[in-house]
């Protein structure tokens, strides 16, 4: 807990251990154990066929959501599911209080498939600035963290994105088709360019972990849920690299984005790409 005029960096630097704790617990006792065990019943749709939700999903938010408060008292806890079941909840990111951003299981449909390409998502986030944030890939046992101005790691190891090979097309995963809006659809084929080969993504946490690491050079992607970005921005951003939207500026947890937008392994490539996206590129 924050302790009398403590700050966010000052509950960092004393208890980021303790969060690191209670991510790899709630996958531990509610995502793992489910892993390729899931019945029936434990799988259900939300918006489609394409959107689902499993018991390991709410019931490790519900673990983490315990959890975290315990750890922060006076801090709110904005979760996919729960926002899901009180749409008003998300307001809470745009608020003064400090604020955990959850995604369980980010990659529910690989998880329900029965492949690894799945994590938990945290990020502590205070007016509207994201603190810090854990990546926890658990059937990879890979844990990803950042805390702002104090870089980016995987498993202990300093994460350096740097510059794209050159002489290389550039590597981009993007938005799925069937999740976008028809000007988005038109502005993601800009990236039909040469030089460039894309491809649908992933899980949008892994994806960013993939930047951080130099994997891949840049996403695109269409929607702002901020429990899927916000972990994965400040992982990015302390790895090196950059995030725009379509206007030019940095992605904004709080919303209101120009969409689509990009984050990149470095802001030239950044730049290039929200260039495409926008039409403007030369």
């Amino acid at each position: 807990m924050i302790k009398n005029s403590e700050t966010i960096d000052e509950f960092l630097a004393r208890s980021a251990a303790d969060v690191e704790e209670a991510v790899r617990a709630a996958a531990a006792a509610e995502i793992m154990p489910r892993f390729r065990r899931l019945a029936a019943h434990e799988v259900d749709e939300k918006s489609g066929p394409h959107d689902l939700v499993t018991d390991a999903d709410r019931r490790a938010e519900l673990y983490l959501t315990e959890a975290l408060g315990a750890l922060l008292p006076g801090s709110v806890v904005v979760g996919e599911e729960a926002v899901h079941a009180n749409p008003a909840s998300y307001e809470a990111i745009r608020g003064e209080a400090p604020v955990w951003i959850v995604d369980p299981v980010d990659g529910t449909r690989q998880f329900v498939h029965g492949e690894d390409g799945f994590c938990t998502l945290v990020a502590l986030a205070q007016g509207g600035v994201v603190r810090a944030s854990w990546t926890y890939a658990a059937a990879r046992d890979q844990l990803a963290t950042a805390v702002r101005g104090g870089g980016a790691y995987l498993d202990g190891e300093r994460l350096f994105a740097g510059p794209p090979e050159p002489d290389h097309d550039l590597r981009v995963a993007t938005s799925h088709p069937d999740y976008t809006t028809d000007e988005q659809k038109r502005a993601l084929l800009g990236l039909r360019v040469p030089g460039v080969a894309f491809r649908s993504c992933g899980s949008a946490g892994l994806e960013y972990l993939a930047i951080a690491r130099g994997d891949l050079d840049a996403l695109a992607f269409s929607w702002e849920a901020a429990w899927d970005h916000a972990a994965g921005l400040l992982l990015v951003e302390e790895a090196g690299g950059a995030h725009l939207t379509l206007t030019g500026e940095p992605f904004r947890i709080t919303g209101g984005n120009s969409l689509p937008f990009t984050a990149a392994r470095d802001a030239a490539t950044a730049r290039r790409i929200a260039a495409l996206l926008s039409g403007s590129a030369g």
